[in-house]
């Protein structure tokens, strides 16, 4: 059985995204505490898949402490997941906009996941994308 894994970035002012496949959740993780680029002008319009965005959380901000144990947490449910042959594990990231920080970690941890886990499907949604801020 293959694996599949769910990635969600969301709005904590929109709700944590619904678990359709009958599991009933999975990992949800918030990003309010890192700090925010949306809060400054010149990011506001952008998001965490814009490469100034991504800069700035990995230079100005602690999304790699934060990023670090979310790793080894959902690496060893994917790991018991798979030796048991389960088909399906949700994850979320949730912040205010659910635009700079949840994305960028649903990304990278997409990333992530893909790399260490070849045949394992990685699905990614933005699910706050159409609300995103375009203007100022």
């Amino acid at each position: 059985m293959t694996l599949t894994i769910n990635i969600n970035s969301f709005s904590y002012r929109r709700g944590i995204p619904k678990d359709t496949t009958g599991n009933g959740g999975g990992f949800v993780f918030d990003c309010r505490g890192i700090y925010n680029p949306g809060r400054i002008d010149g990011y506001k319009t952008l998001s965490g898949l814009d490469q100034e965005v991504r800069e700035f959380l990995e230079t100005q901000s602690s999304i790699a402490e934060f990023l670090t144990p979310v790793y080894q947490l959902v690496d060893s449910t994917v790991d018991n997941y798979l030796s048991r042959d389960f088909a399906h594990l949700q994850v979320n990231f949730g912040c205010t906009g659910g635009q700079h920080r949840s994305v960028y970690a649903a990304e990278q941890t997409a990333k992530h996941l893909k790399t260490k886990y070849p045949d394992v499907v990685v699905r990614i949604e933005h699910t706050n994308k159409e609300h995103w801020k375009k203007t100022l």
